[in-house]
């Protein structure tokens, strides 16, 4: 099954999750909001991307980061703010079968689908 994390009103979750259902093919959401994700999570997903791929330095969260704590940021130190304030990952995180992706990327979808299927 594919999972799509991210946040409900985002909107490129919502864009992301239509385009998903034109597919028709089950996915499962998980909200950052009402699952955040733990320490073991975060570390899973840095086997295969770097602390600052994961990191949404376009956002609100990572503006409102005290410029000092932004410019020093280490992975420990990434990964405890992403435990704290989830929105500061990038959305959507899709993981299929333990690989896992981040951005709205529709040619790498079309790929899921198809190994999905």
């Amino acid at each position: 099954m594919i999972r799509i994390y991210g946040i409900r009103n985002c909107d490129t979750i919502k864009k992301t999750l239509a385009w998903f259902a034109d597919q028709r093919l089950e996915i499962e959401f998980i909200d950052y909001k009402k699952t955040p994700p733990d320490e073991a999570l975060l570390r899973t997903w840095l086997t295969q991307l770097d602390w600052e791929q994961l990191v949404n330095k376009r956002g609100t969260t990572w503006r409102k980061l005290p410029e000092e704590q932004r410019d020093t940021l280490t992975e420990a130190g990434a990964i405890e703010q992403m435990i704290a304030n989830p929105s500061l990952i990038k959305r959507p995180l899709v993981d299929y079968q333990g690989s896992v992706s981040v951005g709205f990327d529709e040619a790498h979808f079309t790929r899921l689908v198809a190994q999905a299927r």
